[in-house]
């Protein structure tokens, strides 16, 4: 039997030290769930949110197959925390998982550089401009596919007002690109950005990404980053972030279709 979990302290000590965000969002109980085996003494646990799913404690096929009803989409990442895991989500999902590197991040407050991130935000060519996201741009988001998971995972403006932020660029009143908190845990966010395909390699990410990290400062978040490719841990670093390390995650296409 699987269980979603209301006090997360029965699962923290599951989690450890797990250096990433979208888990202490979930514990945090500010975005996302926690699933376990047991209410109050877990052995294994799996923190979902958005399109993420992480494991801990003792491998458990039943916690890998099951699908919580909030979770309606077909596709999932799952990050095990070591091989046996791994080996459990393959065996479980076979030929709807496949297996990825991503790549981490280092979360080091006070390594940017204001100016060289302002110099960015100024570097848009005429015709364009950013703004924050408010309550249209919002809706403009959510109207377009490939800038969907801008605000995704705040179900309505209000929750996004709360919890998000965010910044796009715009030509004729279109949104081309954007950089936008994913998700939220107490102490910041996790950056999240998309460029329209026929606008990519002109700089708007690097804009747009400068600008959300400097509201970030302002506000005294920090913006966390996770790089789905190499191309995203080269613009990470070029926004004044270091690289970590690379991870396995497995992707998973009929999620819940076993």
């Amino acid at each position: 039997m699987i269980y979603e979990i209301s006090n997360t302290n029965t699962a923290a000590a599951l989690f450890g030290k797990w250096d990433e965000t979208l888990i202490w969002s979930c514990l945090q109980g500010v975005m996302g769930k926690i699933y376990a085996d047991d209410w109050n003494n877990p052995t294994a646990a799996m923190a979902v949110i958005g399109d993420f799913t992480f494991f801990a404690g003792e491998p458990n096929a039943e916690l890998v197959s099951y699908k919580p009803d909030r979770c309606t989409q077909n596709f999932m990442i799952m990050v095990p925390p070591n091989e046996y895991w791994q080996h459990m989500i393959t065996q479980v999902y076979g030929n709807k998982a496949k297996i990825v590197s991503r790549y981490a991040i280092k979360k080091e407050p006070g390594i940017f550089h204001q100016e060289e991130l302002e110099k960015a935000v100024a570097s848009l060519p005429e015709g364009y401009q950013i703004s924050m996201i408010d309550e249209p741009l919002y809706n403009m988001c959510r109207s377009e596919a490939w800038s969907a998971d801008l605000v995704s995972q705040f179900p309505t403006y209000e929750n996004y007002q709360k919890l998000g932020l965010g910044a796009v660029i715009l030509k004729n009143n279109v949104i081309v690109s954007g950089a936008s908190s994913y998700s939220r845990y107490r102490e910041g966010i996790e950056i999240e950005i998309d460029t329209r395909e026929d606008c990519r390699r002109m700089g708007f990410a690097y804009a747009c990404g400068a600008k959300l990290i400097l509201e970030c400062l302002k506000r005294n978040l920090y913006p966390s980053w996770d790089a789905q490719n190499k191309a995203s841990v080269a613009l990470a670093e070029k926004l004044g972030y270091h690289y970590s390390h690379s991870y396995t995650a497995i992707e998973v296409w009929g999620y819940g279709k076993l």
